[in-house]
């Protein structure tokens, strides 16, 4: 009975982590592509290369987390109370608090990385890392199971 208890809460975990990843596919398509936009078009009027890129970055993943977190929120926690029971304002400050530590970490890799390769290959890169750092925290905290009080 327990063993098939641990198999259910297993395949439940691969794929909320799948769903999760998808939607993190989507985010990264998106960084990308306004990434490259901020730096080929949007911003190039910026002479320094270090702050157009910062420009490029700061859009691009300020654009991929408004993604991620309506889709974390409808689709890879939504069977969960908490995904639909704080205002909306609210889990969504959780959920840029959470992630937070991750997209200073993409951002961070990102910059150190392209002094070695193209921009688009160290974000690729930093996005990869700082992955595994979002789901964990946007799990434990802004979608963590909500535990019901006992009346009496």
């Amino acid at each position: 009975m327990i063993r098939g208890l641990r198999g259910v809460a297993s395949l439940a975990l691969a794929v909320r982590f799948v769903r999760f990843g998808l939607v993190g596919a989507s985010g990264t398509l998106i960084n990308l592509g306004v990434l490259a936009l901020g730096q080929e078009w949007l911003f190039r009027a910026i002479a320094d290369p270090g702050m157009r890129l910062n420009a490029s970055l700061a859009l691009a993943i300020g654009t991929a987390t408004l993604n991620n977190f309506y889709w974390n929120r409808r689709w890879t926690w939504g069977d969960r109370e908490a995904a639909h029971a704080k205002p909306l304002p609210l889990q969504f400050l959780q959920y840029v608090s959470a992630s937070g530590v991750s997209i200073t970490l993409q951002f961070v890799l990102t910059r150190a990385l392209a002094l070695w390769m193209h921009y688009l290959l160290a974000n690729m890169a930093a996005i990869a890392l700082a992955a595994a750092v979002n789901y964990l925290l946007n799990d434990r905290l802004t979608f963590r199971f909500l535990r019901r009080r006992a009346d009496g």
